[in-house]
């Protein structure tokens, strides 16, 4: 499928809150997506360029397809200031966003992930949030429970490095490192106490 004046690939951008190989529900009411958060550097001026006339193009077609005819006083954009606040709650964005603009895009169906090589990536450990990839998504118009703004749809995505995980949870072996191995001891049914 041909490209549309929608549709922008990003530079190298850094994922988190990735989800692009299972999909995810932030509530049991929401219907399940791949999904990932893409932080595009503010260095990356041709990128941002491209998303700006991307959702340009999107509100025009929503005028023609979606909004009745007219463009509303206020439209709701998905591109957000990684040095601002979260639009959700008013609280600072995450230190990983600093100096970024924060976008989520999420799609229906599981998004074509490759390597340099155009290769698919089976190992799902290879894509987590903290790499780097190259993303394609396409912004949209919607009309949706009064609510009237531009969508990001997530396409397909190709990693571009490692980088530090986002979030990393401790291994076991550090975790436990100071608890000797072998048989845990044996309980004391009485006092629930380890017995000697």
């Amino acid at each position: 499928m041909a490209l549309t004046n929608r549709d922008v690939t990003t530079g190298v951008a850094r994922l988190s809150y990735e989800h692009v190989f299972q999909p995810y529900a932030r509530s049991a009411n929401d219907t399940p997506k791949y999904s990932t958060t893409i932080l595009v550097p503010k260095s990356d001026t041709n990128t941002k360029a491209a998303i700006d006339a991307a959702i340009e193009a999107a509100k025009q077609q929503g005028v023609a397809k979606t909004f009745g005819g007219q463009l509303p006083p206020v439209v709701a954009i998905p591109v957000y200031d990684g040095d601002g606040v979260r639009p959700s709650d008013g609280m600072p964005f995450g230190q990983e966003c600093k100096g970024h603009w924060v976008f989520t895009a999420s799609a229906k169906n599981r998004p074509e992930v490759i390597g340099l090589n155009r290769q698919p990536i089976i190992n799902e450990s290879e894509i987590y949030s903290g790499v780097y990839a190259y993303v394609n998504v396409t912004f949209f118009p919607y009309n949706s429970n009064g609510r009237k703004g531009i969508g990001c749809a997530l396409n397909c995505l190709m990693k571009a490095r490692d980088g530090e995980p986002l979030g990393s949870k401790i291994s076991a072996a550090d975790a436990f490192a100071n608890i000797p191995m072998g048989a845990a001891p044996a309980i004391n049914p009485i006092t629930g106490a380890p017995m000697a």
